[in-house]
């Protein structure tokens, strides 16, 4: 893989997801993944130097949250004006990290660009946004758009999509996830405005509604309670699981820490995995009662999502594992969820 000439790589945005990535790629390419950072872009006259804040969730990751310089500058292509970095002719590859009512249009504009696209999540607030990218990225074959559906890379997550589609424990019974904090601080306009963020339904729970598609596939109907910054949806399934529920929200007081758990009940086994333990992940079975710690490999979605990525770029690479497609549907679920939410009642989900 290393012998391979390295990809291009520009950041548009430096916030605390923007040095997520520039973080994960440094450490791809350390790993043997041939990429390289050639062009970063912020407003921020400080990010362009290399210079850092911190802020973030320190739970999902702490290598990015400690302030200092992630870059040199001096060998790095630095812009205030995001279509600046989309014309730099060494940029092949393009990680959209600005805030979500920025996404569409830069991924667009990427794609139209030739580059090959990461584009965080949500990919938008709406479907419709979303779908303007799915239709940009059908007009340009040659090029990979992939939403940052970092949840499936997730170490321990990713092995809970193994065990279901393998079912090695049988199939599943129940299962139940929650993602609970507080509203980032970093950015209190961006994420206090709905119209913009979506609230906790669309920037936060979206990851849990996107696994269990991950999982189980479309639901038939969906069941939720709550209000969009903390929501408790059922998802129902005619073929499926008797009993898969997810619980997202920020509207926690400050200083409660961040939680990131799952318990999957399988016919032989019960899966729980909670981000805040040691070890996180732990299997219970008749044979082990006092549970079986389940051994992960090191990194997280961030590191996996990238690495996957730079694989798919090969000319023999896998097919990606989110495409999309995917944000197109968990945004058309996530708005069958907030019309249950508003209407009170189950609310069928079409496929299509």
């Amino acid at each position: 893989m290393s012998d391979a000439a390295p990809i291009g790589v520009g950041i548009i945005g430096l916030g605390f997801m923007g040095r997520t990535h520039l973080t994960a790629y440094a450490a791809a390419c350390a790993a043997g993944f041939p990429c390289r950072l050639v062009a970063v872009c912020d407003a921020r006259p400080e990010r362009r130097r290399g210079r850092t804040a911190a802020s973030g969730q320190r739970e999902l990751t702490s290598a990015v949250t400690a302030p200092g310089a992630l870059f040199d500058p001096s060998v790095v292509h630095t812009y205030a004006d995001p279509h600046a970095l989309l014309a730099d002719a060494d940029v092949e590859l393009v990680s959209i990290c600005t805030y979500t009512d920025t996404h569409t249009d830069l991924a667009v504009a990427a794609l139209q660009a030739g580059k090959h696209v990461l584009v965080e999540k949500p990919v938008a607030v709406s479907s419709a946004e979303v779908r303007r990218v799915v239709e940009a990225a059908a007009r340009a074959p040659g090029q990979l758009c992939m939403p940052a559906l970092c949840m499936r890379f997730w170490p321990g997550w990713s092995w809970l999509k193994e065990q279901i589609d393998g079912r090695t424990f049988g199939p599943v019974r129940s299962a139940s996830f929650q993602r609970l904090g507080t509203c980032p601080d970093w950015a209190s306009e961006f994420y206090r405005d709905p119209a913009r963020s979506g609230g906790a339904l669309v920037d936060l729970h979206l990851h849990d509604a996107d696994f269990v598609r991950f999982g189980f596939g479309d639901p038939d109907v969906v069941s939720c309670a709550g209000s969009i910054d903390h929501i408790t949806t059922t998802y129902h399934y005619e073929h499926g699981p008797l009993h898969v529920a997810a619980e997202g929200g920020w509207d926690q007081a400050g200083g409660f820490p961040f939680r990131m758990r799952y318990v999957v009940n399988f016919a032989e086994a019960t899966a729980d995995f909670d981000l805040s333990r040691q070890p996180p992940l732990l299997l219970y079975r008749p044979s082990v009662p006092e549970g079986e710690p389940v051994v992960l490999p090191p990194g997280t979605g961030y590191d996996v999502e990238i690495r996957h990525l730079l694989a798919a770029l090969r000319p023999d690479g896998p097919r990606l594992i989110a495409s999309i497609q995917d944000a197109l549907a968990v945004a058309r679920l996530l708005e069958a969820e907030r019309a249950s939410l508003e209407t009170g009642g189950p609310v069928p989900f079409a496929v299509g």
